[in-house]
């Protein structure tokens, strides 16, 4: 039986603190909302009741209208708490007996502050796929010619949407209707020379090895997130982790990766031109590195660093105490603009000696901090998921507080939910000039009419 509708998730606590009771880890961030979605939940794709399997374990199967995975980029889209959720490139990375048909979802998310933890709901209202002409793209990792990994989404001010692809790193613009409307070529240097779908005895990509590549992205270290600056004009693009050639691989141990210096791309829409800047990572190893990137004005962002660690691991990974799960504040003002830097060192600690700065770096938020109770007994730290990846700014509460959501990314596993966090930021004592980019968008992207009905 197709299942339409998405419920609203209930964590199933012995006693939940209300939002008036939590204590947040700094005085203008306060925790206000908790919630999930179930792993088995299903999407309007229409392809209920197919499966889609491991290429090499055909008995490792899911449906194909999995509902998960949308965690990689979420997106308010400026009106009635509609928000746009785009999957990544589907189950077991890639590698799968059929094409997994890109697609993106419209949700309405809602946070009722003050109530009991679970307090978020959050509905399906529609699936649609990403088009590219009269063919979806695809998340199989070996179909060069249509292949995309949604990583980053940002809303435009036009009511278009812009998808970084992990596999180029390319970014694509598209109409509310999922039809491609063009393609945004990157700077060649973060591109890599020899693209494959297989991997080694290990699972590493074959792209990892000097043999194939020598500079570009990292495989599966590509544009993971995107921003767009509340103006309209430029695309912020941040990478996972290090290019190849600024020191990110250890060529003898694939994939060795151990470059700290992330570059930042800055695209205006209007003249092509672009600018590079450096961010330096706080760690390399336990998985670490960048997931997402969202504009607070013009020059300040929030950056979402993570590990993959967690105590309710995806299977078949264990359980292990989270260490990096934190949300900085940086600046792009006053940054060294690398575009003409060939290669950057290995660490932050170099980067003086040759003339560059980075952006600044402050702590937004630290997820694990002890202060943020999910309920009675438990914190954020003892139940939060290995890849928290999506950042968005929701309406603005009644109080005149921002709401931040945070979200996960389940990779389609139905045993795992999608795990989504409110946060209610007050401007004032954080010293930024909020100036969000979902305040610019002019037209709703989703019918009002049909997000009643979808609602009722």
């Amino acid at each position: 039986m197709k299942l339409r509708s998405l419920l609203a998730v209930t964590l199933l606590p012995l006693a939940v603190p209300s939002a008036a009771t939590v204590h947040a880890s700094d005085a203008a961030v306060t925790l206000v909302g908790v919630g999930e979605i179930p792993g088995t939940a299903l999407d309007k794709s229409g392809l209920a009741g197919e499966l889609i399997c491991r290429v090499d374990d055909l008995t490792s199967c899911i449906d194909q209208a999995t509902l998960g995975g949308f965690g990689s980029g979420l997106a308010y889209t400026g009106f009635n708490g509609v928000f746009l959720a785009v999957p990544d490139r589907g189950p077991f990375d890639g590698r799968t007996n059929v094409p997994y048909l890109d697609r993106f979802h419209f949700l309405h998310i809602d946070t009722k502050v003050g109530a009991a933890f679970p307090n978020i709901k959050t509905t399906l209202l529609d699936t649609r796929f990403l088009m590219r002409g009269r063919h979806s793209f695809v998340g199989d990792s070996s179909d060069f010619g249509r292949r995309l990994d949604p990583e980053g989404v940002s809303v435009g001010i036009l009511g278009t949407f812009f998808v970084s692809d992990e596999y180029g790193p390319y970014i694509n613009e598209f109409l509310p209707t999922g039809h491609r409307l063009r393609h945004i070529r990157v700077p060649d240097k973060f591109l890599i020379e020899n693209a494959s779908g297989d991997v080694d005895s290990e699972g590493n990509s074959l792209e990892l090895y000097p043999s194939f590549n020598t500079s570009g992205r990292q495989a599966n270290r590509g544009m993971e997130g995107l921003a767009i600056t509340p103006n309209g004009r430029y695309l912020i693009g941040m990478m996972q982790n290090a290019l190849i050639q600024d020191n990110g691989l250890n060529a003898s141990t694939p994939p060795g990766r151990r470059g700290l210096n992330n570059r930042i791309l800055k695209i205006d829409l209007i003249t092509g031109r672009t600018r590079e800047y450096v961010y330096t990572v706080d760690a390399i190893n336990q998985g670490r590195g960048v997931n997402e990137i969202l504009a607070i004005n013009s020059h300040e962002f929030l950056v979402l660093e993570r590990d993959n660690r967690s105590r309710v691991p995806t299977p078949p990974n264990t359980a292990q105490t989270p260490n990096l799960k934190r949300i900085y504040r940086i600046d792009l003002n006053g940054a060294s603009d690398v575009s003409d830097v060939e290669s950057l060192p290995e660490t932050g600690a170099e980067l003086a000696p040759a003339g560059l700065v980075p952006v600044t770096k402050s702590l937004f938020i630290d997820l694990l901090d002890p202060s943020y109770l999910v309920n009675a007994t438990q914190t954020i730290k003892d139940v939060i998921a290995e890849k928290m990846e999506g950042l968005a700014w929701g309406p603005d509460l009644a109080d005149g507080r921002h709401l931040l959501y945070v979200i996960s990314d389940n990779d389609l596993s139905p045993g795992r939910p999608t795990q989504i966090y409110g946060f209610a930021i007050d401007g004032s004592p954080t010293g930024a000039n909020f100036d969000l980019e979902r305040e610019h968008v002019l037209l709703p992207m989703y019918p009002p009419g049909l997000v009643k009905k979808g609602l009722k």
